[in-house]
């Protein structure tokens, strides 16, 4: 039997327990939680098979009452022995898509990220939002099948961009490859068509949280996104950590979002604090560049739900939506590349070399932690690709 020893400066304690989808060269993947240096194998540790199947969905479909179950179970068990089989370091694991994804949706929450780029984009505009940013989540269906976990490396993107000193479009690899420091939320239970979810029923429904990182191809972005939005220069790949942190983690970070004017439509309106104090750090080769703030989110995770839904949407087991961008108001707090160095012209210097956009051979790694509900913070690992040259 193993008695498993967490450091007391562990961002996986037993205030986290975030579940994951591992395998071993022994064992296909299947459903673990991490405890500090280690991960439990569920469906041995709490014989269940529902914990044997390759994804969380079979498990998330259950319920919060379940989720809240198991959880109180998983607490009792690291507090004596598991069986050794049922323990493994996390060093010898291999970590997958933690999740099959049903629908993508991201948002555009921030309203730092949302004004600066209408600084850049519209500089002729008095105002850089656009009308109807203050009223509703602005937000957009993405790809679900190019979501990937952390490790994928990433292949740049080619498509049509035209610059403002071209007569014509032209066809290539994106030159202006950039990032999106993003939370993910995943649902849990769906709901039916023609039904709603009000933000005050957000915590029935959403499973837990990730990091996202929702890679943008700024130059063909800005070619198709009028009138109708972004689609090839965001549907090449978005990635997601491997670890899910439950709801129930994220109890100790719940603040009120920044305040809401004008205020919003009833059904934006709950009585549930969702805002989350999480501090994001993004590394560019190695250097920390930025330290994105989570708590200054506009529009909350259960408002973007909300918002989903309203319209007699279905939602989906598995279903997973992106906050946007996450800004702060300091520089040091921009969440994309094309904040950070102003849409190229101001370069920052990562690693002792000049960059404005992503080259090929460049790593990202987003990071982020939380308050937990014992005191201290909990981590949410990391979410980590490489940029490959175009095919």
């Amino acid at each position: 039997m193993t008695v498993i020893s967490i450091p007391g400066d562990s961002l996986f304690g037993v205030d986290n327990l975030p579940y994951g989808v591992f395998s071993t060269d022994e064992t296909e993947p299947r459903v673990g939680v991490r405890v500090g240096d280690h991960v439990v194998d569920l469906a041995k540790a709490l014989d269940d098979d529902v914990f044997a199947q390759p994804t969380l969905n079979a498990f998330m479909a259950q319920g919060r009452d379940r989720w809240m179950q198991v959880r109180a179970q998983i607490t009792e068990l690291v507090a004596g022995e598991i069986a050794d089989d049922a323990v493994l370091p996390i060093g010898q694991v291999t970590m997958h898509l933690p999740i099959a994804v049903a629908d993508y949706v991201d948002f555009y929450a921030s309203e730092n990220h949302a004004s600066n780029l209408g600084r850049l984009f519209r500089p002729q505009n008095p105002d850089p939002l656009m009308p109807n940013w203050k009223h509703l989540p602005v937000g957009y269906h993405g790809r679900s099948s190019t979501v990937v976990a952390s490790g994928v490396d990433i292949v740049r993107p080619s498509g049509q961009r035209k610059g403002p000193d071209d007569e014509a479009p032209v066809f290539g690899p994106s030159v202006r490859l950039d990032i999106e420091a993003e939370m993910g939320f995943i649902v849990g239970v769906g709901s039916p068509m023609g039904s709603s979810i009000t933000p005050d029923r957000f915590a029935e429904h959403c499973f837990g949280a990730v990091i996202l990182n929702d890679w943008s191809a700024r130059d063909i972005q800005a070619w198709e996104y009028v009138p109708l939005g972004p689609n090839l220069g965001k549907s090449f790949a978005t990635s997601i950590s491997p670890w899910v942190v439950p709801l129930a983690a994220l109890e100790a970070a719940r603040i009120e979002t920044p305040v809401q004017d004008p205020e919003p439509l009833p059904y934006l309106q709950g009585d549930e604090k969702w805002g989350l104090d999480i501090d994001l750090a993004v590394e560019w080769n190695g250097e920390v560049v930025t330290r994105p703030p989570y708590a200054q989110m506009y529009w909350s995770p259960a408002q973007m739900l909300a918002h989903t839904t309203v319209n007699g949407a279905a939602a989906s087991t598995g279903d997973l939506f992106g906050s946007g961008t996450v800004s702060g108001p300091e520089k040091n707090q921009r969440g994309a590349f094309i904040e950070l160095t102003w849409g190229g012209k101001e370069p920052v210097t990562v690693a002792g070399e000049e960059r404005t956009f992503l080259q090929d051979g460049d790593e990202v790694s987003i990071s982020a932690t939380a308050p937990g509900v014992n005191g201290g913070r909990i981590g949410f690992g990391e979410v980590r690709a490489r940029i490959l040259p175009a095919t």
